[in-house]
């Protein structure tokens, strides 16, 4: 569940909330029209108040997740590009041939890293990306022995340095992956539904529609969703991480 909501466009989950919120208020309108007039109904406006801040509490609630979530992705970008760029620093420091060589290796790091931050794949695709990162771990840790055992003088650094690089992947790989958990969207969905329904029901009770504050209610609450959930996916929402560290980083190594 909690990839779910992940893998649909947020647009698409958010268009079946409204309309999902619409019929719940057409719904109600018709249960409270029903019982029109009978003892009690005064009430129905307590219910409804009390569910309407209960959504605005999981609105919030949920945003700030989102938003909290984005933020660590955005620090991960900048942290992976620094770490990436000591270990080219260093890399430059080594001597012939090792230094064109692991250089070399960096640098095409760098762009397969930018290339698959800009881009929209499946799993699979994912999967063997990842695949690819772990072969070019493989090829700086066989450069950085190399290195070492030809004595460089700067073989703490250039070690600390790769360890860097490969933590600080395993770090922006986990954030990318932390997604709103399924049962927190399901519950968002639930309550406001459930809070359209109250409204509409009491609206039906009192014989009054207030047609255009119930469709700027779900219109608010549907673009909110909206919203949090476009933050939910990083890679192919409209609000997305900057890649800004990651380009400047490589027009460096490109000079």
């Amino acid at each position: 569940m909690d990839s779910g909501f992940a893998q649909i466009d947020a647009s698409l989950v958010a268009v079946g909330l409204g309309l999902a919120m619409f019929l719940a208020w057409g719904a109600g309108r018709w249960m409270g029209q029903r019982s029109r007039g009978r003892k009690g109904e005064q009430a129905v406006s307590k219910f409804d108040d009390a569910s309407i801040a209960l959504l605005g509490l999981l609105l919030a609630f949920t945003f700030s997740m989102a938003i909290g979530k984005h933020e660590q992705r955005r620090l991960m970008v900048v942290t992976d590009s620094n770490a990436i760029g000591d270990f080219y620093t260093c890399a430059s420091l080594l001597k012939e041939p090792v230094r064109t060589k692991l250089q070399t290796v960096i640098r095409h790091y760098t762009e397969s890293r930018l290339a698959v931050a800009r881009g929209r794949m499946d799993q699979a695709t994912a999967e063997r990306l990842l695949q690819q990162f772990q072969q070019m771990h493989a090829q700086m840790t066989d450069l950085v022995a190399e290195a070492v055992n030809d004595g460089t003088p700067i073989a703490v650094a250039l070690a600390n340095t790769l360890n860097e690089v490969t933590s600080s992947h395993a770090a922006r790989l986990a954030a990318a992956r932390d997604r709103l958990p399924g049962v927190i969207v399901l519950l968002l969905f639930t309550s406001a539904v459930i809070a359209t329904m109250l409204v509409g029901r009491e609206q039906g009770a009192a014989g009054k529609t207030a047609v255009a504050g119930t469709l700027s209610f779900i219109i608010l609450v549907t673009f909110a969703v909206y919203v949090t959930l476009d933050l939910n996916q990083p890679q192919r929402g409209l609000i997305t991480v900057s890649q800004e560290p990651f380009e400047r980083l490589l027009a460096t190594m490109s000079k």
